[in-house]
């Protein structure tokens, strides 16, 4: 695997490395979102290899191995956290690819219904956990005798809030009593709606953008097929109708004849 990771990262640097000689604006293209993406996804690796080389284990000195354990133990979690990052390399698809682009596209111009989205759920939760913690732990039957140690507290009831309004309930908190029932069905209902509401408007976002980059993907391939087919028929016409030898033995006496001539005029006839 090693192997072939070298030889994965090795091409991926030599094309980094070519687009950006060949890039009219340096600065440019070192501010492009995909370009960092994959200068981080190729970062890693390199760090990997000088780290690994410069920090082998030295069995000669133990009492400074020791000493410097700790640091060696932070270093080791960066690593595995950049380590961690060849994961983006699944993000260079998104050169190739009109559904990544889109969905890169739809997120940038979403962003205030994700906010919006954000808001509504962060309203909402610091609303139903208090509720929800109310009814387990005071309102429901026998809640002092007991009480519920899933809903101990409000910042506890955080996580079920959330949970229940994206409907993904794990199960690990559920309310026991009627009220925190009601709650539940309640805090239900309104993730539903919350979630729904900006939903609309980032589906027509992605909708238009994904017509718009096909529209685009099909000018191009227009474009270009249209610049071949031009180049073919050039071929093929230069092919089929040659120019004539006698025409062009014409036109050179005829530019010899005009040489001949200048030099058969006399200084003196101006």
């Amino acid at each position: 695997m090693f192997v072939v990771e070298s030889v994965c990262v090795a091409w991926f640097t030599l094309e980094f490395l070519l687009r950006f000689v060949n890039a009219q604006s340096k600065l440019a293209f070192a501010r492009g979102p995909l370009n960092i993406i994959d200068a981080i996804a190729i970062l890693p690796y390199y760090v990997a290899l000088v780290v690994d080389v410069r920090d082998a284990p030295r069995d000669d000195d133990d009492a400074a191995a020791g000493a410097g354990r700790g640091y060696l133990d932070k270093l080791s979690l960066i690593l595995r956290l950049l380590r961690a990052l060849r994961i983006l390399y699944v993000m260079r698809l998104a050169r190739h690819s009109l559904g990544l682009q889109t969905l890169g596209m739809t997120m940038q111009r979403s962003m205030r219904e994700f906010g919006l989205l954000l808001l509504f759920v962060c309203v909402a939760v610091t609303l139903f956990s208090p509720l929800v913690h109310l009814a387990e732990s005071e309102l429901a039957p026998f809640a002092a005798t007991h009480p519920q140690h899933s809903f101990s507290s409000i910042p506890a009831s955080y996580w079920w809030a959330i949970i229940s309004m994206t409907t993904v309930g794990y199960g690990d908190m559920v309310p026991r009593s009627i009220p925190g029932q009601m709650v539940a069905l309640t805090s239900i209902l309104s993730g539903i709606l919350i979630m729904a509401f900006p939903a609309t408007s980032i589906f027509h976002t992605f909708s238009r953008s994904y017509q718009e980059l096909k529209q685009e993907y099909e000018q191009l391939w227009k474009e270009e097929r249209g610049e071949e087919m031009a180049a073919e028929s050039e071929e093929s016409r230069a092919k089929l109708h040659p120019p004539p030898d006698g025409v062009e033995d014409g036109v050179k006496d005829g530019d010899d004849g005009a040489e001949g001539g200048e030099d058969a005029v006399p200084p003196t006839a101006f």
